[in-house]
């Protein structure tokens, strides 16, 4: 399984950006796929998360209601629409995925960089 994280920037402070996530390697049924981000001298948080087939998602509370998580099961991409941005939100930006057989997250791509200038 390979995740490429991709679309970061810099942006100023209440703009937008899209983050995508490719993943290849196997079809993701059944499992979870999710957006973690990790700011400097920060340990790496929890963002988002959907299920693959179902596409439930759960957010972290400081991104809920500005933050979506979304997927294109024949692209095999997963996204994040991030709208509002706040310096804070500044991190590097990775995805990830779990196989649903409860051992957590296995698989991680590489990050992409998320500047919010103030």
């Amino acid at each position: 399984v390979q995740l490429q994280a991709s679309g970061g920037g810099l942006v100023q402070a209440g703009g937008s950006l899209r983050l995508s996530c490719s993943a290849s390697g196997r079809t993701f049924s059944g499992y979870r796929m999710g957006w973690f981000r990790q700011a400097p001298g920060k340990e790496r948080e929890f963002v988002a998360s959907i299920w693959w087939s179902s596409g439930i998602t759960a957010y972290a509370d400081s991104v809920e209601g500005r933050f979506t998580i979304s997927r294109d099961n024949a692209k095999n991409t997963m996204y994040l629409q991030m709208i509002s941005l706040k310096p804070e939100d500044a991190a590097v930006y990775y995805c990830a995925a779990d196989r649903g057989i409860g051992q957590g997250w296995h698989y991680w791509g590489r990050g992409t960089q998320v500047t919010v200038s103030s």
